[in-house]
């Protein structure tokens, strides 16, 4: 009787003993999927994307032409500085001169319309007097407030023409060469008899702004247009 109750007991033990090998399996198999996985995304990991000062800088093609377009804008205004300063300063008709940077950066404005070139004027008109060919500070202001509102009015007015933007170019630059002179009347720096002078000036740069024209907008279509009407 004892041997059979021994039996008997070990036959139930028997079940028990053998739990602890099937929680093993079942862990493994979890251990096997975990490092699958983890195998897996370290095969198809995404190669880790450097940004580098070459490609940080890397422009596309459309910004590559209007960066040139500006350039060449700027390059224009540098060399009409240039020009007035060493040549045209020398030449005298009837006592007066022309205004080559005034003359092309009214131009560029005008053609540019207000909002590019309101800003393109500022920044224009800034490197001009930090030239060191402008006659004072107040020419800043001048060429900016003037080239704006000779755009709104020809937008406002007036349908984009070749016509349309030069005579708004040579009136905005009557009214600087008369800004100018007022300036320098209430400085003492000129007098009343210098006042046709100042005229003359203002018709020559506004004829000069006729063959210009072409130039400058041959280079705004560069990179398509910008400006808005």
């Amino acid at each position: 009787m004892a041997e059979k109750k021994k039996t008997q007991k070990n036959q139930k033990r028997a079940p028990g003993r053998r739990r602890p090998a099937k929680a093993a399996a079942t862990k493994t198999l979890a251990q096997l999927i975990r490092q699958r996985k983890n195998r897996d995304a370290m095969e198809f990991k995404p190669d880790v994307q450097t940004a580098t000062w070459s490609k940080t800088l890397r422009l596309t093609r459309q910004q590559q032409l209007r960066l040139t377009k500006w350039v060449l804008y700027t390059l224009m205004v540098v060399l009409a500085v240039v020009f007035q300063d060493v040549i045209m300063s020398q030449v005298s008709l009837l006592g007066a001169t022309t205004d080559l940077p005034a003359c092309v950066i009214l131009l560029i404005t005008v053609i540019e319309g207000t909002e590019v070139g309101g800003t393109f004027a500022l920044v224009a008109s800034t490197l001009y007097y930090f030239s060191g060919n402008a006659p004072f500070a107040a020419c800043i202001g001048l060429l900016t407030l003037l080239g704006l509102a000779a755009t709104m009015f020809r937008q406002m007015y007036w349908h984009r023409s070749k016509g349309s933007i030069i005579m708004c170019a040579v009136l905005a630059l009557t009214a600087y060469e008369l800004g100018v002179f007022v300036f320098g009347l209430s400085g003492e720096l000129t007098h009343w008899g210098r006042l046709p002078s100042f005229l003359l000036t203002a018709l020559y740069s506004g004829l000069l702004q006729i063959p210009l024209y072409s130039l400058v907008h041959k280079i705004g279509l560069i990179g398509g247009n910008t400006w808005k009407e």
